[in-house]
């Protein structure tokens, strides 16, 4: 049955490959947990004690809210899978409350502090191979200017940049796919790359990918978060320095200087509104320049 609904998120809901693992690995810890605590080794008559018991168990256990509420998420899909399928009448996890999660706002790095870095990239990027050098410095670009995510920058090929009309095609979770413009400085600059790029590996057979590895092969998500975490670190104190940063920079800076959040939610590929509405926040600096227009002591 496990197989049946991963196959179904696969194929018919289009889910990624990682969020299927995800749904896999939970599922799984459930079965183990209802065959070992109640010798119960069929998954489609499971009560909803048992469910219950499974989320208990993984509080003592010390998980965290967001990953309980995940596991949670996982078993009312599957059932609510079984249910349309006609394996079973009820959801025994329809009725579990997922716990709630405190709001954390995301961490970004100042506008300023990102122009800096990508106005004046000889102070960071010292390697002798100027190939190399560009690479880096346009993949910070790219991951800042629209707003991709980790993947998206990986599996973005050069096929998908539309040059004359600047504009590049993002395929996101779910084979989802959008449109995002680029401006002509980033154009020109990946213009630039790609011929350099052709002279690199003009001995060497090389993927249809923009960022590729020495051998000409696709990057790796580790490569990327080990590249943005050592410039990040050159002009920014921020705690967090992945590729999901810049994605929180770029939304909450289009949003401080006046995008509405629709458009930013098109842009960054959400389902959901609920999920931009986070970039509704002010950063210190505006609210010190808003009180400082608007306050009659200021």
């Amino acid at each position: 049955m496990i197989e049946a609904f991963l196959n179904y998120l696969t194929f018919e809901k289009r889910f990624s490959n990682k969020s299927v693992e995800s749904y896999k690995i939970d599922l799984l810890q459930f079965f183990y947990f209802i065959k070992n605590e109640f010798e119960n080794d069929d998954l489609l008559i499971v009560k909803h004690n048992q469910v219950r018991a499974f989320v208990v168990h993984l509080v003592n256990a010390g998980n965290k809210p967001s990953s309980i509420k995940r596991k949670i998420s996982a078993l009312k899909s599957f059932y609510k899978y079984a249910q349309k399928t006609g394996n079973i009448q009820y959801n025994p996890a329809d009725k579990i409350n997922t716990p709630k999660i405190p709001e954390r706002l995301p961490k970004f790095v100042e506008q300023q502090k990102i122009n800096h870095l990508l106005e004046t990239p000889e102070m960071y990027f010292s390697k002798e191979n100027t190939y190399d050098n560009m690479q880096e410095k346009l993949l910070i670009d790219v991951l800042y200017s629209t707003g991709m995510r980790r993947q998206e920058l990986i599996n973005l090929q050069w096929s998908s940049i539309d040059f004359s009309n600047q504009q590049v095609k993002i395929t996101g979770k779910g084979n989802k796919q959008r449109l995002v413009p680029i401006g002509s400085q980033l154009i020109n600059s990946l213009q630039i790359f790609k011929q350099i790029q052709q002279d690199e590996y003009k001995n060497i057979p090389k993927a249809s990918y923009v960022f590729l590895t020495k051998e000409g092969n696709q990057l790796y998500p580790n490569y990327v978060y080990r590249i943005v975490k050592m410039h990040i670190s050159h002009c920014s104190t921020v705690d967090k320095k992945s590729p999901h940063v810049l994605r929180h920079s770029f939304a909450t800076h289009m949003s401080n200087n006046g995008a509405k959040l629709n458009d930013i939610k098109e842009l960054l590929g959400h389902a959901s509104l609920a999920s931009t509405q986070v970039y509704t926040h002010n950063t210190i600096e505006q609210l010190k320049e808003i009180y400082k227009n608007t306050h009659p002591k200021a």
